[in-house]
């Protein structure tokens, strides 16, 4: 029987829930409701929770508080999308009801579950059921009822609750139902509960690596700034999705970088690259699969700095060294593509983000960027669904003010920048670029990743896939006839505008077939074609 946990145990359980949710993170991903190649909640809770592991390996703290704190630190800065965001935000709520505790006895740990909760769904602007969110909570209100002091009993009590209420998530979610599965992230949090419960039993031993770990960071105090010929130290690892030769990928680094460390086998490809083209490093790799780790450091600002200060932790050394804001507002904006990174540098953005589907950016990757754009009031255009948490978590830590402007998609950021006019005062630029991104319909075309059936619809691995406002609206091998629907799912907004941003893999010939296929289907709108040169999407189609 285990009536009280030390920091130590507790730090071994994150260790271990990480550990278990970066074991089964596939199969978490493997829920998303569209075979779409992104491959987000696995990834992203792995990513996030994985950020708080490493960093607790180098934990001495004494007191379960200070380890609790430690954590909800890391995973905050290192949230990516809706699901690590949560993840996160659980944590948050949990440090700050176990601040004060050398120990935890269950007692503890349910109020801290419990306030982890709370702080989850209080930061939940629209808390939908049939989430991580309700099985985070229907776990927690079990908890209450365990009169044991064992905290191994009360670990089993909140698997089995939460393993209940993710078997309901399918009938309280109307998307889940439609494709017959269960929530992924409320799947994740389950193997973080039974990490945790390994941990407690012994079944767990840390090998003292991260689940998916990088190489070590170089340094630099050998040589002069001037030395460095590429400036940015691009890491990364992609989970291979097809059987495409990576020889393509290996001979375009040669041409781009040095210092080059390339690993493939059939499961990954590893890269390591010095180069001063880390967005476009990234961008030829993103064919090849989803990115399990991203790490672009720079080098030069690297040599300047000492890296660590006395006592200070890893996390802290990433922190951004904020600049002096020399205009009112600035933009930052997340998107994928160089053809899409100059649009919007070219409509006045001073920060672009790579990033997207398929590698969401942290909330540390967003703030970096917010802290260098030299303005005392910054939009944020996150340009994903799953992006947009990660940018609020921005606003209470950043030196300057923040406002994420909670566009869903590229165009509908790109439909913001064009109306937007920063000689007006902050609200009405705030109110402005909102409602010009709601004017925006986008139907993404993209390709299935997987076999799946879905509303009735009968999917296959590699058909065609058109999305309006992450609806499905058409599915097969027939181009034309993708078209076609979209122009039918279109039609009932009379559109004047459509713009047909074609990613990486479309010609631009091909690209103006389609939008003379749209025009033709839609004859009342002024229709073009856009180089946006992004992966994952074959068309993004901007309908205004």
């Amino acid at each position: 029987m285990i009536q009280r946990i030390t920091a130590a145990d507790f730090r071994g359980m994150i260790i271990s829930a990480a550990a278990e949710i970066a074991a089964h993170e596939e199969q978490i991903n493997e829920l998303n409701v569209f075979p779409v190649p992104d491959g987000d909640t696995g990834t992203n809770m792995s990513l996030t929770i994985g950020a708080g592991a490493a960093e607790l390996r180098k934990d001495q703290s004494a007191s379960v508080g200070a380890v609790a704190q430690k954590a909800a630190n890391a995973l905050l800065r290192s949230a990516r999308g809706n699901s690590g965001v949560i993840l996160s935000l659980l944590y948050r709520g949990m440090a700050k009801s176990l601040k004060e505790k050398e120990t935890a006895d269950a007692a503890d740990i349910t109020d801290a579950l419990k306030s982890g909760v709370a702080a989850a769904y209080k930061a939940v602007m629209k808390p939908a059921e049939g989430t991580i969110l309700t099985v985070s909570r229907v776990a927690a209100e079990s908890a209450e009822g365990v009169e044991s002091t064992d905290v191994e009993e009360l670990f089993a009590v909140l698997i089995d609750s939460a393993e209940e209420a993710l078997r309901h998530t399918v009938e309280q979610n109307p998307v889940l139902k439609k494709a017959g599965v269960v929530d992924a992230g409320g799947m994740g949090y389950i193997y973080m509960l039974r990490g945790m419960l390994a941990s407690l039993r012994g079944e767990f031993v840390d090998s003292g690596e991260a689940a998916v770990s990088v190489s070590e960071k170089a340094t630099f105090s050998d040589f002069s700034t001037e030395d460095i010929t590429f400036a940015y130290c691009t890491e990364f690892i992609v989970e291979r999705e097809n059987v495409k030769s990576p020889d393509v990928l290996r001979e375009y680094l040669a041409t781009v970088g040095d210092s080059i460390v390339f690993v493939e086998d059939d499961e990954l490809i590893k890269v390591h690259v010095h180069t001063n083209e880390p967005g476009n490093v990234l961008t030829r790799a993103l064919p090849y699969g989803s990115f399990l780790t991203v790490k672009i450091e720079n080098m030069r600002k690297q040599h300047t700095e000492k890296i660590f200060k006395e006592g200070e932790t890893e996390a802290a050394a990433a922190a951004p060294e904020p600049v002096k804001p020399e205009k009112r507002f600035g933009i930052v904006t997340v998107c994928a593509g160089e053809g899409m990174a100059s649009l919007f540098r070219d409509l006045g953005a001073d920060g672009v983000i790579t990033g997207g589907q398929t590698m969401n950016p942290s909330t540390e990757d967003i703030l970096r960027r917010i802290e260098e754009t030299p303005a005392e009031t910054v939009f944020v255009l996150p340009n994903n669904k799953n992006i947009i948490m990660a940018a609020q978590q921005c606003e209470s830590i950043a030196t300057r003010k923040v406002i994420v402007i909670p566009t869903k998609t590229v165009p509908q950021g790109i439909s913001a920048m064009l109306d937007m006019d920063l000689s007006r005062e902050e609200g009405e630029i705030r109110e402005s670029m909102e409602a010009a991104a709601g004017r925006v319909h986008t139907v993404l075309i993209t390709y299935a990743a997987r076999d799946s059936e879905f509303d009735g619809n009968s999917i296959k691995a590699g058909q065609y896939l058109a999305l309006l406002e992450n609806t499905l609206i058409a599915n097969g091998e027939d181009i034309d006839e993708i078209f076609a629907r979209t122009a039918e799912a279109l039609q009932p907004f009379g559109p004047e505008i459509i713009s047909v941003f074609y990613g990486e893999d479309v010609s631009e010939d091909t690209a103006e077939a389609a939008a003379e296929r749209l025009s033709s289907l839609l004859p009342g709108a002024e229709v073009s074609a856009v180089e946006g040169g992004q992966p994952v999407y074959y068309y993004m189609i901007s309908a205004e």
